[in-house]
């Protein structure tokens, strides 16, 4: 029998460190005895005293117990929970420091996973710093240790739900009603058997869609109901997979949210993907189809098109707009919106484009722009095939800047140039980064 590996205790007495940077997910970055420790709530430049709480082979980590010397970028966080919730990473940090702090993160990015650098570094995308999420999907659990239903987002670097009273970044129809939500279905007999909440915000209507695992009877449903009146909002059922949604009572509220430079509606369900910062999404719209420099006989094609974020306001001043989607529902929602929006230069296609897609009809014509909005995972697959498409113009929107960064580099390595780059405050104070960029 083996003898068993003893694991390494960890220093137990608290230990000073002057931060040197900031890490990708909003921790303070030091070195001992040349060995990186991240710290939680740490700024550069500043001297803190920390305690470690972790040790791994190629770095240690650690927790803030106390700032000896602060920077002078360091605010008082707004929220209760900060520090608790694993939503917000950076609520300490000056948000103008912040979305430098991302920009610099996609700079660090491209320059070591793409081995390129933009010829311009465009200013940052800004807006409102509180309330403005619109979309969110909050945990939900009984826990009888608390006497109480615990409704809001993970703790930081743990599975277990925040003991949460309020969200300042969350829509203030949802962000300052968290007790409101809790204490109704802690009055539940269903109480142990609702698993999450889909938020969904319109710019007109509310909709929370409750995962319910089991029926509910009527005692439930009144209480949801009486909820329902109290916020004002619409209320859900999701008892199963995505295509289970149903109204509470009555008929579905209708979802929607305007671009108002273009004169678009959008209409949306709850459960759809879209944007959850609106008015950076306005701002990014905006953006995308400048870049685009478009032109009124422009051919444009736009890959992971969603339910026509970006389509339509393309359709606007072009020729022609091709959309493609691997959701056929989104494709289905994008279709209806050109008809409601009386848009008839569009056409759309479901594929999915992690796959090849070389044979597919809309991959057989010349385009003169195009737009890609893929997920984290980027487009890698698509990358190989652009340059056969002829467009003299690419717009990438990313929201991982290492993917965009890969992508950035296979692009250049391809014949296009990245003329411009640079960040979009979709998530504030997140450590999250939304990004954008132009190839020629």
């Amino acid at each position: 029998m083996g003898r068993r590996r003893s694991r390494k205790r960890l220093p137990e007495q608290p230990v000073q460190v002057r931060i040197e940077d900031l890490s990708h997910d909003g921790r303070g970055v030091a070195h001992i005895d040349q060995k990186t420790i991240f710290i939680d709530g740490a700024l550069p430049g500043e001297l803190i005293t920390f305690k470690y709480t972790g040790r791994q082979r190629s770095y240690d980590e650690g927790a803030m117990l106390s700032v000896e010397e602060a920077s002078d970028d360091r605010v008082e966080a707004k929220c209760p929970h900060f520090g608790l919730c694993g939503g917000c990473a950076l609520q300490h940090l000056d948000p103008a420091k912040q979305i430098l702090a991302k920009q610099n993160v996609l700079i660090e990015n491209l320059s070591r996973i793409g081995s390129v650098e933009p010829d311009v570094i465009l200013p940052p995308v800004t807006g409102p710093h509180w309330g403005y999420r619109r979309k969110a999907r909050l945990g939900v659990r009984y826990v009888a240790a608390k006497g109480r239903v615990l409704v809001g987002f993970r703790e930081k670097r743990n599975s277990f739900l925040a003991d949460m009273h309020v969200c300042p970044v969350l829509h203030p129809v949802v962000g300052e009603h968290l007790d409101d939500l809790s204490d109704c279905i802690g009055a539940m007999h269903a109480r142990q058997r609702i698993a999450q909440i889909e938020v969904a915000v319109s710019d007109v209507d509310t909709v929370l869609v409750f995962r319910n695992m089991d029926p509910l009877d009527e005692h439930d449903t009144q209480l949801l109901e009486d909820l329902a009146g109290k916020l004002q909002v619409n209320i859900m059922l999701q008892p199963g997979g995505p295509d289970t949604v149903a109204p509470l009572s009555g008929s579905i509220a209708e979802l929607s949210y305007q671009l108002p430079d273009e004169n678009i509606a959008f209409h949306f369900q709850a459960t759809d993907f879209t944007q959850v910062n609106t008015d950076i999404n306005r701002s990014m719209v905006r953006q995308a189809l400048d870049l685009l420099d478009l032109q009124a006989g422009d051919s444009v094609l736009d890959l992971f098109c969603g339910l026509g974020n970006f389509t339509l306001p393309i359709a606007r001043h072009v020729a022609s707009v091709t959309g493609v989607e691997g959701s056929a529902e989104l494709i289905q929602r994008a279709a209806d919106n050109a008809r409601l929006n009386q848009i008839d230069n569009v056409n759309y296609h479901v594929a999915n484009l992690d796959k090849p897609v070389a044979e597919q009809s809309w991959m057989q014509v010349q385009y003169d722009k195009i737009l890609l909005d893929p997920p984290r995972s980027g487009a890698a697959e698509l990358i190989d095939q652009l340059p056969t498409l002829g467009a003299r113009r690419i717009v990438y929107v990313s929201c991982h800047p290492a993917s965009l960064a890969r992508d950035a580099g296979m692009l250049v390595a391809k014949g296009y140039r990245l003329v411009k780059a640079g960040v979009m405050d979709m998530f504030p104070h997140t450590a999250h980064v939304e990004s954008i960029a132009l190839f020629e």
